[in-house]
C-alpha cells in the first residue's frame, strides 16, 4: 500500500477510535476500587489480562488476537460491574470471540481447552452464554480499532520512507511492548493512537533514527494529537517498559500452564471430555430490567 493510501486509511481509523475506547467512569471506579470491596480491582482485572496472555501464548494466538480480546474485557468491565469471581469466565469469553475473528478456523481452540487449560471451573455452555452477553452490550460485530490498529499502520508508514531501517524497527517487539502496557489497565484509558504512537517514538528514539522521527512528527501532525498529550503518555510508556524490563517485576507466567497438558493429559488434548460438573449460570442470568451499571446479582457461574 503506497504513502497514501496507509494516510488516508490511518485517519479513517482515527475517526472511528473512540467508538471503540472503554467507559473512562468505568475504568476509573475500577481503579478506585480495592481489593476488599468485592468488585473487579485493578490489580484484579491486570492479572485476569496476564492469565489472557498467558493463553494466547499457549494456544500460539496472534498479537492481534490478544489486544482485541483486552479491548472486549476493559469496554464490558467499564460498562457492566460484575464479581470477581466472575471474571475468568468473561476474559475467556473475550479471548475466544477475539480469536473467533482473527484467527484461522483450523487454529481455533474449542471451548473446552481454553477451559481445561485455563483452569477455569466453568462449562462451555457457560462460555457460550457469557459470549452472547458481551457481544450484546458492546454491540460487537466483528472488529475494533485498537492501539495495534495504528502500531502497523505507523509502521507501515514508517518503511514506506525508510525501506533500509526494516531490520531495526520491528514490529515483534514493538508489538511486545504493546502487549507489555496493556497489562496495566491505566493504559486503556489512553486513545490507541496516542498509545501506538507513544510505543513508536520511544523504538525511534532507541534505534536513534533522526528520519524516522520525523516520521513520526508528521504522524503527530496529521492526526493533530497535541504534544501534551503524547509527551504525557510517552513518559508512561517510558517508565512502564523500565519497571517490565527489571528483574523485580511480575510478568505473565507462559509456563504455568504447561504442567496440566502432561503426561496422561496430554493424550487427551484434543478429546471432548466432559468438565467437573458445576453449578452453570442460569438462562436467566440477564434481567433486561437491571441497569447496565450492574449485574453482579444476577449472574452466576461455576467460580
Amino acid at each position: 500500500m503506497d504513502a497514501f493510501k496507509l494516510m488516508k486509511e490511518l485517519r479513517v481509523n482515527y475517526e472511528q477510535e473512540a467508538h471503540y475506547l472503554p467507559k473512562e467512569t468505568g475504568l476509573r471506579l475500577i481503579e478506585s476500587t480495592t481489593e476488599d470491596d468485592g468488585r473487579i480491582s485493578a490489580k484484579c482485572r491486570d492479572a485476569k489480562v496476564e492469565d489472557v496472555w498467558s493463553l494466547t501464548s499457549f494456544f500460539g494466538y496472534s498479537t492481534q488476537t490478544f489486544v482485541l480480546a483486552v479491548n472486549l474485557l476493559d469496554r464490558f468491565l467499564a460498562m457492566i460491574r460484575i464479581q470477581p469471581k466472575h471474571l475468568s469466565c468473561v476474559s475467556v469469553s473475550c479471548l475466544h470471540m477475539a480469536a473467533k475473528v482473527t484467527e484461522e478456523e483450523c487454529n481455533l481452540a474449542p471451548p473446552v481447552e481454553l477451559i481445561r487449560i485455563g483452569q477455569c471451573r466453568f462449562t462451555a455452555s457457560d462460555l457460550c452464554r457469557m459470549e452472547k452477553i458481551v457481544a450484546e452490550k458492546l454491540n460487537f460485530k466483528s472488529k475494533a480499532v485498537t492501539a495495534l490498529t495504528f502500531l502497523d499502520l505507523y509502521h507501515q508508514i514508517a518503511l514506506s520512507h525508510c525501506t533500509d531501517r526494516k531490520e531495526i524497527l520491528s514490529l515483534e517487539k514493538l508489538e511486545a511492548q504493546l502487549k507489555a502496557c496493556l497489562c496495566r489497565i491505566s493504559f486503556s484509558k489512553a486513545k490507541p493512537s496516542v498509545l501506538a504512537l507513544s510505543l513508536l517514538r520511544q523504538e525511534i528514539h532507541a534505534v536513534q533514527s533522526e528520519d524516522m522521527l520525523e516520521i513520526a512528527c508528521h504522524i503527530q501532525r496529521h492526526l493533530k494529537i497535541t504534544d501534551v498529550e503524547l509527551r504525557l503518555w510517552s513518559e508512561r510508556v517510558a517508565r512502564c517498559l523500565s519497571d517490565y524490563s527489571s528483574p523485580e517485576c511480575s510478568k505473565p507466567n507462559h509456563r504455568k500452564l504447561q504442567w496440566i497438558v502432561s503426561r496422561r493429559t496430554a493424550q487427551n488434548l484434543h478429546s471432548y471430555r466432559t468438565v467437573p460438573e458445576l453449578p452453570t449460570i442460569p438462562e436467566h442470568c440477564w434481567d433486561e430490567s437491571e441497569s447496565e451499571d450492574s449485574c453482579e446479582d444476577v449472574m452466576s457461574s461455576g467460580e
